[in-house]
């Protein structure tokens, strides 16, 4: 395989000091990464066995947030608007020009692993929806009427994944000022498309929490595994 991609950018302090937390964010992805399990399986489980707490906090919570059948045509578009960064298409149209690029310039480690993170979320939450089996919520007004099933969000672990990879790809190419706004408006964003699936009645509280869990979970899993982190084959890596 060819090399990491390396850009020429000024230097965020020293040499060492960015090894050495270069070499810290491993543990901490590996950490993270399996927190990220755990909710994943607590809430499958939840909903399996029907676990009362959290079934009676997720209707709570949805009566809460569901915006109504009634609402106005321009808030429906808003919402549809605002949830569509959790979708497939946007998340494909985001990352093939930086795909393009990676191949460009012959880094083909970072390519696999981008590809892989990114196409194969959606298959994977498919994957656990058939598993876990929740329909859609159910609402007297009428709310959700999709065939599909409910749990994990698919457009919630679309946009951890979305932000996610996004954040590793640039984070060795970024100043610390930054790095702070980016990671801000990554959380913003993932946090907004999740409220809109609720705010559309189509999700509940859990679903959304596990579509995070699988999309920052499995962005991490696959990071560690191709070497995204630590200076590793398929980090982007600055040269001063």
């Amino acid at each position: 395989m060819g090399e990491s991609m390396a850009v020429s950018l000024p230097p965020d302090g020293t040499q060492a000091v960015t090894r050495s937390r270069a070499a810290g964010a491993v543990p901490a992805a590996v950490a993270v990464t399996a927190a990220c399990l755990a909710v994943l399986a607590l809430l499958g489980a939840g909903v399996r066995t029907g676990f009362g707490p959290q079934l009676r906090l997720d209707a709570a919570v949805s009566e809460a947030l569901y915006a109504g059948d009634d609402r106005a045509g321009v808030l429906g578009t808003l919402l549809e608007v605002l949830t569509a960064p959790g979708s497939s298409v946007v998340r494909f149209a985001v990352f093939l020009p930086v795909l393009v690029l990676l191949l460009r310039r012959r880094a083909w480690w970072t390519a696999a692993w981008l590809v892989t993170a990114v196409v194969l979320v959606a298959p994977l939450t498919v994957l656990f929806k058939n598993l876990f089996g929740r329909v859609r919520p159910d609402f007297a007004g009428g709310g959700a009427r999709y065939d599909s099933l409910s749990f994990p969000s698919g457009h919630s672990s679309g946009i951890a994944t979305l932000v996610t990879v996004a954040l590793i790809l640039a984070w060795p190419l970024l100043a610390a000022r930054a790095r702070r706004w980016a990671l801000a408006a990554g959380v913003v964003l993932v946090v907004l498309v999740g409220l809109t699936r609720m705010w559309l009645g189509v999700h509940f509280l859990s679903d959304v929490l596990g579509g995070w869990a699988l999309g920052i979970g499995w962005s991490l899993l696959t990071a560690l595994v191709f070497g995204a982190f630590a200076e590793g084959r398929a980090s982007l890596r600055p040269t001063s």
